[in-house]
């Protein structure tokens, strides 16, 4: 059985094409929502990710500290090798840090690197 990583989804990874290139399926998953960030927008240089998502301006999580502040998205079950293809999908804008979930759950999400 392979370890199973919890990964928190507001934007294009929510998007089944996206999974589909990303991880060959379709991901499943439960909605939640990111305490302590909002959203902001940010635009995509890498022509691979805008060509597969659609789209030059992704959103991106930008931390405020106050868990008010929350984002809505997904939680998906993803594999450790699905984990790092996921690493090489996001550009450098982003960073993966582990976030506190409103359900009490923790996952991994993708925020700003800056």
């Amino acid at each position: 059985m392979q370890d199973i990583e919890p990964l928190f989804s507001y934007g294009t990874l929510q998007d089944t094409a996206v999974q589909l290139e990303t991880f060959g399926r379709e991901l499943t998953g439960f909605k939640d929502q990111l305490l302590g960030y909002q959203l902001e927008t940010v635009e995509i240089k890498d022509t691979g990710v805008v060509e597969l998502s659609g789209e030059s301006h992704h959103p991106i999580a930008m931390a405020t500290g106050n868990d008010t502040d929350q984002v809505d998205g997904m939680v998906f079950e993803i594999t450790a090798q699905e984990l790092a293809q996921s690493d090489e999908y996001e550009v450098d804008d982003y960073k993966r840090v582990m976030g506190k979930m409103k359900s009490g759950a923790q996952a991994w999400v993708y925020v700003s690197a800056s």
